[in-house]
């Protein structure tokens, strides 16, 4: 039985919200959580982009039970690595333990706002690998000097260092992403239920870790009204990774997808309250492999009626998967 999850999502609600939306995920009887990390919505209607990170801190200490990972976060432009390690070690600390640390190689939507251009895609991939192991190194309390090809450090130690050091996660996309995750990370993190990246993902190391997906879907008593708050605020998510990495700004996302139709949306993401729909929808990431199932209930100001739903409903159906 793959274990449910909840995404904190970011650029759809306030800190204050996605605080209170963890307690209440953490009381529906979620099995764990995971947080997006962006400086940027997607789209302009979604509204949101507070600081990950503070926000983390905030519910590691509102909630008891509940784990927490980001999903993901970029160590490559925006943060330095040895940002993230400090940022890391400290989220455990508040945690006591209920951590992960979920890397990607970021989208220029997120990156480009401290200047320093966005690299092509094999670039990405060499900074991450080079970045996941200064983190490691730090998270085991070693003191570090580096001076690579992309990231230069000079004697860093964390002084504030959890027993258990978070394990790391490693987005995937590609044979690429698959390959570095196999050899470096503690678990992979997808979000399409494609079987072939599980298969590279073991190939190069992976088999036996932990493998996280991520699915969105728009509970709503009304039909009508979930599929179209879907297709405004979450038509992006039907572009392909290798475009969404590389546009720079909501209004690119925009124009993007204005030629995304309220049927594509339909067929992507599972919307209304037909409690079957939602499953079938997470048993095609069970199928494929993946143990860990995030979900992701569209518009911020949704999440309450969601959360008991999936109390009352969801979760049930979804524990007889």
């Amino acid at each position: 039985m793959p274990r449910i999850g909840y995404t904190l999502m970011t650029e759809q609600a306030g800190p204050r919200e996605l605080v209170a939306h963890a307690v209440g995920a953490e009381e529906a009887g979620f099995d764990f959580s995971v947080m997006s990390d962006h400086y940027f919505p997607w789209l302009g209607e979604q509204g949101h982009a507070p600081y990950a990170w503070s926000v983390l801190g905030a519910v590691a200490q509102a909630t008891e039970r509940l784990p927490l990972m980001t999903y993901v976060t970029c160590p490559t432009v925006r943060y330095h690595p040895v940002v993230v390690a400090q940022k890391a070690a400290t989220v455990q600390l508040l945690s006591q333990g209920r951590f992960r640390l979920g890397l990607g190689s970021g989208e220029n939507l997120n990156e480009h706002v401290v200047g320093r251009g966005w690299p092509a895609a094999p670039v990405r991939i060499e900074m991450l690998e080079e970045a996941v192991g200064i983190i490691r190194a730090l998270l085991d309390g070693e003191s570090v000097h580096h001076d690579g090809k992309h990231f230069t450090v000079q004697d860093a130690k964390l002084w504030d260092l959890p027993e258990t050091a978070p394990p790391i996660g490693v987005a995937v996309s590609g044979p690429r992403s698959c390959a570095l995750a196999g050899r470096l990370a503690d678990l992979v993190i997808a979000t399409e239920p494609k079987a072939e990246l599980l298969a590279d993902f073991d190939r190069f190391g992976g088999t036996g870790k932990p493998r996280v997906g991520q699915l969105p879907v728009s509970y709503d008593p009304d039909r009508e009204a979930a599929l179209t708050r879907a297709h405004e605020q979450f038509r992006w998510s039907l572009g392909p990774w290798t475009v969404n990495a590389e546009l720079p700004g909501p209004a690119s996302f925009a124009g993007a997808t204005s030629s995304v139709t309220r049927e594509d949306v339909a067929a992507a993401i599972p919307c209304g309250d037909d409690v079957d729909a939602f499953v079938e929808a997470v048993r095609a990431y069970a199928e494929a492999g993946f143990d860990e199932i995030a979900l992701i209930q569209v518009g911020g100001d949704h999440q309450e009626p969601f959360l008991h739903w999936a109390r009352e409903r969801l979760l049930p159906a979804l524990r007889r998967l």
